[in-house]
């Protein structure tokens, strides 16, 4: 069991290790202003990563979810602007943001084109459409209850982190538990064996990629309720963000493999590493490069195995 779970206490072993070197070189990190800033800008990258984590269970890739998470925050805005009740709101955006998933999960399925080529269109398109549509201009003059739900500031962080964990915690459990998850699974350890058993990949697939639109259009909602004005360039740099934490969190980039757990614990690193820099004096412009890394060390932890294993599988086939 313990074996099953390495990654996952691989990556709590290092956030321990990181808090431990703060706790004693910078224990200013801990403060709570500070912690409560790590926690709400984390969150928005934690559910987006949870729909990742589905999309790459089946051995595909989004990398349109930056552009998609500006769409529809400036959505959000435009439409508590005509008067929209803030209740509609999040239904209205969470289908546009599904929709707009669906439709990238629809040309990978049913064109057969990569993942990685379709999202990446997408992102140019949404991004550029919004810059044209919005003229670079930031949604601005938004009703009083917009921001922080209409609650005080200091009640915004507990229901964020409620309606997050009540996200994550239904994902979790429709995972482990329900055949939806394990048509995932399955999806990605051996797409031609799941359509031989009667599943439909392609209906998998889009629903993953619909899942995930849906929750980063609730990322984009819980982001911009916090602020006053919400600017069309939101969600720059969010996929590397994203897929970092998946990565790091033990998912493997071919499908198949991974758990919510693990990328729970990969967006904590992750989210700890960029203001770890800034207390411990060292450039914010190594955070990339540190995502680098650790992308390339993950990615090589999950195929460098397999690859071992099929070799002695190779080897034994032929002695015998």
């Amino acid at each position: 069991m313990l074996k099953h779970h390495e990654r996952e206490a691989s990556v709590a072993f290092a956030i321990l290790m990181l808090c431990a070197v703060l706790a004693v070189v910078r224990p200013a990190y801990f403060a709570a202003d500070n912690l409560n800033d790590l926690f709400l800008a984390t969150l928005p990258v934690l559910i987006v990563a949870a729909g990742m984590t589905l999309v790459m269970l089946t051995g595909e890739i989004d990398i349109a979810v930056g552009s998609a998470f500006a769409v529809c925050g400036v959505a959000a805005g435009v439409l508590a602007k005509a008067g929209v009740p803030l209740l509609l709101v999040f239904p209205v955006v969470c289908m546009l943001g599904a929709s707009l998933g669906a439709l990238s999960g629809s040309l990978v399925a049913y064109l057969k084109l990569p993942s990685i080529v379709v999202t990446l269109a997408m992102m140019i398109a949404l991004r550029d459409g919004l810059r044209w549509v919005t003229q670079g201009a930031w949604v601005q003059n938004l009703p009083a209850d917009f921001q922080w739900f209409g609650l005080p500031q200091s009640a915004f962080p507990p229901v964020a982190g409620l309606v997050a964990a009540l996200v994550f915690a239904a994902l979790s459990w429709g995972l482990r538990y329900t055949g939806a998850g394990r048509l995932l699974y399955l999806t990605g350890s051996n797409a031609e064996a799941a359509r031989l058993a009667g599943v439909d990949i392609l209906r998998v697939k889009i629903a993953a990629f619909g899942c995930l639109g849906a929750l980063t259009a609730l990322a984009a909602i819980l982001n911009s309720v916090r602020f006053n004005q919400i600017p069309p360039n939101a969600g720059l740099g969010l996929e590397m963000k994203v897929i970092a934490a998946v990565v790091v969190g033990g998912t493997a980039i071919t499908g198949g493999r991974g758990t919510l757990v693990g990328t729970l614990l990969g967006v904590v690193l992750l989210g700890a590493i960029g203001p770890a820099l800034t207390y411990l004096g060292v450039s914010a412009y190594w955070e990339r490069a540190i995502q680098g890394a650790i992308i390339l060390v993950a990615v090589g932890l999950n195929v460098l195995p397999a690859r071992a294993r099929r070799l002695a599988g190779a080897l034994g086939a032929a002695r015998a």
